[in-house]
């Protein structure tokens, strides 16, 4: 029984590392194209806060739109 218990937490640890990589590497690759630091998606992971950041993200204007519109 506990040899059982042991590979079951091992599993679903191996499974929560995997799903956090398939949020965080696209959310990183995102944030760096729109002209943030990469270091923002660690916020995605504090409750509320990153319902609050999502919309400041989407409603500001982005880096790269500055830059964008300054070499245009």
């Amino acid at each position: 029984m506990m040899e059982h218990d042991a590979f079951a937490g091992i599993f679903s640890l191996i499974v929560m590392l995997i799903s956090a990589a398939l949020f965080v590497v696209p959310t990183v690759m995102i944030l760096r194209k729109a002209g943030y630091s990469g270091w923002w998606v660690l916020i995605s992971f504090i409750p509320f806060v990153n319902l609050i950041m999502l919309w400041v993200f989407a409603l500001s204007r982005w880096p790269i739109e500055e830059q964008l519109r300054g070499g245009a």
